[in-house]
């Protein structure tokens, strides 16, 4: 590969604006932006994209993803969800500490990041989950390298449920970390449950999983941790928010970088609904539980009304056989991170976002709230992390085209209208239209926290 790389003539979408011009990679980093083919006078050898008619984008950051390494890579594994990663655009992940061992200590925490650097074909950084007893490991994480510390306020693996009321006034008190939330009120989840199998029985069907993990479940827990970020003036990233109830407690008229309290919406709560469950079963069942369409439509104006700031995906594949069962036996969660732009891209087309929008929430905001330096922008200096959309490319989900280890996708038989054609990572062409190269790894995210 040549270390010059020239994207020219492409329809470039940053910063809020669209517009025709030409991006020079050199090694890792983009060099020059040009809108004018004139100033383009390149006296090195280069390597030339015609990206005439496609959009180019800044890679997607998903900062909440669970790629399942160490310990469940039955189901998934760095390799293969970075690889589905940047087939779907998306050049950097920040993965969950729900895996085994749980990702509570300093040592597990550095060993994902080696696994990482031998696996990882997108950028990285890991969270490190939160217990009601390691607060001592917390304040041993570098600042500059962790992504920020995960709490769990509803059931997750082993011991990750914090319900130590002294524990999480503490850690809103005195660790200087993003703090990224899981919203959901424990208490009340296990009050519907024996609700409902009183009045129905043991096995429920998928319909009561919205009911048992309904509105109010994830308000008050939501509720609960804006509270203490506000007492504390801590940094809080309230994480997959799935009702409009929730929405009322963010600010929309607060610049992204001034926000101490942010939040993230998902794909699936952006485009399915309740009515779906018919059709996609437990295919669609997830933690907290996809809700009615009207929640649907307020989390789609909250996100262009700037009350939500990030699109992220919650990827989280199981084996298929781990989805089968009851409301309360089947795992939750669902593989989304080879589709959540396409999926994006098509809600554009029907007119629910902007393009410049969906970088915005995407590319855009991921990096502002967690200060990753030079990432998130096409920018002079900036990484070149870069995604090449053709954005006339017809085309359907089906077992044949996932990449996912666990071989399913709640998006099969969806047809989307454009398409991922190319991705770079750190300058690296990584992703050319169904071939990879995966001769180069992708690098920790820092952060300028």
């Amino acid at each position: 590969m040549n270390k010059f790389q020239l994207i020219r003539n492409a329809t470039i979408v940053n910063e809020g604006e669209t517009f025709i011009g030409s991006v020079l990679i050199k090694d890792k980093f983009i060099q020059a932006i040009y809108t004018n083919e004139a100033d383009i006078q390149l006296k090195e050898p280069f390597d030339e994209i015609d990206a005439k008619g496609y959009w180019l984008l800044p890679g997607v950051i998903d900062e909440h993803v669970h790629f399942r390494e160490p310990g469940l890579t039955y189901k998934g594994d760095l390799s293969t969800e970075s690889k589905a990663a940047v087939a779907g655009g998306v050049t950097s992940f920040m993965d969950m500490p729900n895996t085994i061992p749980p990702t509570t200590t300093i040592e597990a925490l550095e060993q994902k990041f080696q696994l990482a650097s031998e696996k990882s074909l997108a950028n990285y950084s890991f969270y490190l989950g939160v217990t009601n007893d390691n607060f001592e490991e917390l304040k041993k994480a570098d600042i500059h390298r962790v992504c920020g510390i995960k709490i769990f306020l509803g059931s997750s693996t082993g011991n990750l449920l914090v319900d130590n009321e002294l524990t999480l006034e503490r850690i809103f008190a005195e660790i200087p970390f993003l703090i990224a939330v899981h919203c959901e009120d424990e208490q009340m989840i296990q009050q519907h449950i024996r609700y409902y199998q009183n009045l129905i029985g043991e096995e429920l069907p998928i319909f009561y999983h919205p009911l048992i993990r309904d509105t109010d479940v994830c308000y008050r827990a939501t509720t609960k941790a804006v509270k203490l970020a506000e007492k504390y003036q801590s940094r809080l990233h309230v994480l997959h928010v799935s009702t409009e109830k929730e929405i009322s407690l963010f600010s929309s008229c607060i610049p992204l970088n001034e926000k101490k309290i942010t939040a993230e919406t998902c794909i699936h709560y952006l485009w399915f609904s309740d009515e779906d469950y018919e059709q996609l079963g437990n295919s669609i069942k997830c933690n907290p539980a996809i809700k009615s369409k009207n929640n649907r439509s307020a989390l789609r104006k909250a996100i262009n009304d700037n009350r939500l700031d990030v699109v992220a995906t919650d990827h989280a594949p199981h084996l298929w056989n781990e989805k089968e069962g009851s409301c309360l036996k089947a795992a939750s969660g669902a593989p989304f991170v080879q589709h959540s732009l396409t999926a994006m891209l098509q809600l554009v087309k029907e007119g629910i976002f902007t393009l410049e929008k969906v970088v915005e929430k995407m590319c855009h905001a991921p990096a502002v709230i967690y200060k990753i330096q030079k990432r998130g922008f096409i920018r002079p200096g900036y990484y070149a992390d870069l995604v090449l959309i053709n954005p006339s490319c017809s085309w359907q989900v089906s077992p044949d085209n996932l990449l996912c280890k666990c071989g399913w996708s709640s998006f099969t038989g969806t047809k989307f209208d454009s398409k991922v054609v190319k991705t770079w990572v750190n300058g690296h062409k990584v992703y050319d239209e169904g071939y990879f190269d995966e001769s180069i790894k992708g690098e920790p995210l820092i952060f300028d926290n």
